[in-house]
């Protein structure tokens, strides 16, 4: 298993790309403290199905807009596991809406859950990487954080924010041995996507050399990838799961 005796933080793991994360890191041996919003039920799921002897799995409510939960998370973790060796910021939401039409709440919301909480939990999680002088950090980011799309311009905004925050991180900290890089998802197979009829998935796929929509699982096979001793040799980067896209 490549994260054997390996211990994680996954924020918004409860549905779509951060459950097939929580889901494929502990397919490889790596114990988990995914972080939810307000799924009590799901969260207890996940736990019961995943744990064994070897695995250990948590669930722990958190805002990851707030600084103080992202502590509480870090605090809750080395508790429980006793270090942190990977960080997934995968937390997030959509508030779509043309800009003339979107509201300053919208904006800020969408600002702070998908971008403040990767500040948030970075910066929690310093102090124990540095001191044991390794680790992962993969931030989840967006194609569109890199080409743009109307009426999604908090959400653009909050993505490419990542990217750049991504690329100094892994600056600052490469002398500590710690890797820092992101993975930037097309257009995948989530909720935000099940919205969609089937007129507007039919010129998506139009527009993805694959010519399908992705899987969550494409997804959190790139951030194992990322979290594994493969990828030691790799910083500062975007990798792009969409199908060829964006190329």
């Amino acid at each position: 298993m490549r994260l054997q005796n390996k211990r994680a933080i996954v924020t918004g793991g409860t549905r779509g790309i951060g459950k097939a994360i929580v889901y494929e890191l502990a397919k490889e041996g790596c114990s988990v403290v995914f972080t939810y919003f307000s799924s009590d039920e799901t969260a207890r799921k996940i736990e019961q199905e995943l744990n064994s002897d070897s695995v250990k799995i948590f669930g722990f409510k958190a805002d990851a807009s707030s600084f103080n939960s992202a502590q509480e998370t870090v605090n809750y973790t080395l508790e429980k596991l006793g270090g942190v060796d990977i960080l997934v910021n995968n937390a997030g939401l959509t508030k779509d809406n043309l800009l003339l039409r979107m509201s300053e709440a919208d904006f800020d919301q969408v600002v702070n859950a998908n971008l403040k909480s990767v500040f948030n939990y970075t910066k929690a999680i310093l102090k124990p990487m540095i001191a044991q002088r390794s680790g992962k950090i993969i931030n989840i980011s967006s194609v569109v954080g890199i080409i743009g799309n109307p009426g999604q311009a908090n959400y653009v905004a909050s993505k490419a924010g990542v990217i750049g925050m991504t690329k100094s991180n892994a600056k600052e900290l490469a002398s500590r041995n710690i890797n820092v890089n992101a993975v930037a998802p097309g257009f995948i197979e989530t909720d935000m996507t099940n919205k969609l009829n089937d007129q507007q998935k039919e010129a998506i796929v139009a527009n993805i050399p694959i010519k399908r929509l992705g899987k969550p699982e494409d997804v959190a096979k790139a951030v194992l990838f990322l979290s594994s001793n493969d990828s030691d040799y790799i910083t500062g980067q975007v990798l792009t799961v969409d199908g060829g896209m964006v190329m």
